[in-house]
């Protein structure tokens, strides 16, 4: 599908008025921004993987902005991306609370190769467990707490306070790599025991019936204070050598703010986001739009650099 001529006069003026060819980068969010969902298949879309691999023939970086966990990456569509980059990748993981390389190892396997992490600290941990106390003490026991350990063979893992749901957990959340109903005191021994990068607090009941409880929201992520994806796009970049007010980002949702500290913002689907780029700002409607972009991203450069 082709891009419509605001769009590519927008991208035209950015790539013309910026260093991108030298110093920009593609940051990239991954579920519901460069990558697709259709049957409970996650891929990446043809026009994607062309306007990826246009990118990386050009030597221009990219890196993958997600709140999904390592070993999640890896699982899903780590193998299609690396034969894509043939390189390792660039990743900000779990709400920026760990940034590394999704890469091979020595056997051929993939791996992930830490750059730095921000471990939730002792307190946050404590505040997070007394608010399940009180969810628990208001008789809500519709309650999984998902915890993201710093070590990532470690992967997701789900405590429900009721045990009779274990197995009912690990059938829905088949990327957990362990589902626990410790009493509450052990969960917290268990976390304090561990790094943990990010906790994820889900509520499984209609929000109607959550009405009564102000004190508690149905969802909530938690990671070290002041740690976002923008902050570690910004540590990643520096790792790399990218500037970001001369580089693309792309994403889709509330959390990614990371739009707000590249040169050109893209919002990708129908939320209107509030973030805005340094430069500009555009909106496609879906993944698909967003491979084009890319593609038309080396064309445009090859363009303005001959």
């Amino acid at each position: 599908m082709a891009l419509s001529l605001e769009v590519e006069e927008a991208l035209r003026n950015f790539l013309r008025q910026s260093d991108f060819t030298e110093t920009g980068a593609v940051v990239t969010d991954l579920d519901g921004t460069a990558v697709h969902e259709e049957n409970g298949r996650i891929y990446i879309p043809p026009p994607v993987e062309f306007g990826l691999k246009a990118l990386y023939e050009a030597g221009r970086p990219v890196v993958l902005n997600s709140l999904r966990f390592p070993l999640s990456v890896m699982r899903t569509f780590g193998k299609e991306w690396l034969a894509i980059a043939n390189a390792p990748i660039p990743i900000v993981s779990m709400n920026g609370s760990q940034i590394g390389y999704v890469t091979k190892d020595d056997k051929d396997e993939l791996c992930f190769e830490e750059i730095a992490a921000f471990p939730l600290e002792a307190a946050q941990i404590d505040e997070v467990l007394a608010g399940v106390q009180k969810l628990l003490d208001d008789d809500i026991r519709d309650v999984l707490l998902f915890y993201y350990p710093r070590d990532w063979r470690m992967g997701e893992i789900i405590w429900t306070p009721v045990a009779e749901k274990v197995d009912y957990v690990k059938e829905k959340y088949t990327s957990a790599s362990a589902v626990t109903a410790v009493v509450l005191e052990k969960l917290g021994e268990q976390l304090h025991a561990e790094e943990i990068c990010m906790i994820f607090l889900l509520i499984e009941r209609p929000a109607d019936d959550l009405m009564a409880y102000q004190h508690s929201r149905p969802s909530s992520f938690f990671t070290q204070k002041g740690v976002d994806k923008l902050f570690a796009t910004q540590a990643i970049a520096k790792h790399l050598g990218i500037d970001l007010a001369h580089s693309i980002a792309a994403g889709d949702t509330a959390m990614d703010n990371f739009l707000s500290g590249a040169g050109l913002a893209v919002q990708v689907g129908g939320r209107d986001l509030e973030f805005r780029g340094l430069h500009s700002t555009i909106k496609l409607n879906n993944s698909f739009e967003l491979g084009d972009l890319f593609f038309k991203t080396v064309e445009v450069q090859r363009e303005q650099t001959a």
